[in-house]
């Protein structure tokens, strides 16, 4: 299958002291998603936000929201992040004690699981759980801070995700997260990503509108 490209501004790049209006800038512009990175100080070194700020931006957001956690044992936090307002709600692999649990969890309280791993993961972690997630997040930097520099060795795995999806027949969505801009964004769509998270370039652009119409038409050169 071939589904246009979407794009999902980072709010972890965004200007917190003006959060609403970063909002409804990126909606304006034509962000497809937003993006919100939760970051617990273990599962890796920084702290950044929970639920109460995921719940401050859905009463002023109009898009779906896209919440990854990089947060140990994040299924205590299922229930919390679904009252918040998260529509995905991504876990990473290594996380989990019990991935499937987990995925099971987030499903069961309506919002749509996503899975995502480490760089230094291979890829084959994630493949037991595909058949059980609307998304499959790849990171192209190590998580945990952003205006990391895109590592381009992360492609197989965008690779594998698209090639499986097609010969399988999984419904998951790709998304690709880390150094994110206008040179690396085109080789990570023809690899096989379909959602493509941006927060530095996005909330640093001259003309946001602009940048996410040049990603919305990387969708029609992709050849794969």
């Amino acid at each position: 299958m071939n589904r246009p490209v979407r794009v999902a501004p980072s709010l972890l790049s965004a200007d917190f002291t003006r959060l609403e209006d970063s909002v409804r800038a990126a909606e304006r512009a034509g962000a497809d998603l937003l993006h919100l990175d939760v970051m617990d100080g273990r599962f890796v070194p920084n702290i950044s936000f929970g639920p109460v700020v995921v719940e401050a931006v859905n009463r002023v957001a109009t898009l779906p929201l896209d919440v990854h956690l990089m947060i140990e044992e994040p299924i205590r936090y299922v229930d919390a992040f679904a009252d918040a307002g998260a529509d995905y709600l991504t876990v990473h692999v290594e996380a989990c004690e019990d991935v499937a649990a987990t995925l099971e969890a987030v499903r069961d309280r309506g919002m749509r699981p996503g899975i995502t791993l480490r760089p230094g993961t291979p890829f084959s972690d994630l493949e037991p759980y595909l058949a059980t997630v609307d998304l499959v997040l790849v990171m192209t930097v190590e998580p945990g801070f952003g205006g990391q520099a895109y590592l381009s060795g992360q492609e197989a795995k965008l690779l594998r995700a698209r090639d499986l999806q097609s010969a399988s027949g999984f419904d998951y969505v790709i998304e690709v997260d880390g150094g994110i801009g206008p040179e690396t964004a085109p080789s990570a769509v023809a690899a096989g990503a379909e959602i493509l998270v941006a927060g530095s370039a996005l909330f640093g652009a001259d003309d946001l509108a602009g940048l996410i119409r040049d990603f919305h038409a990387l969708g029609g050169a992709r050849t794969r």
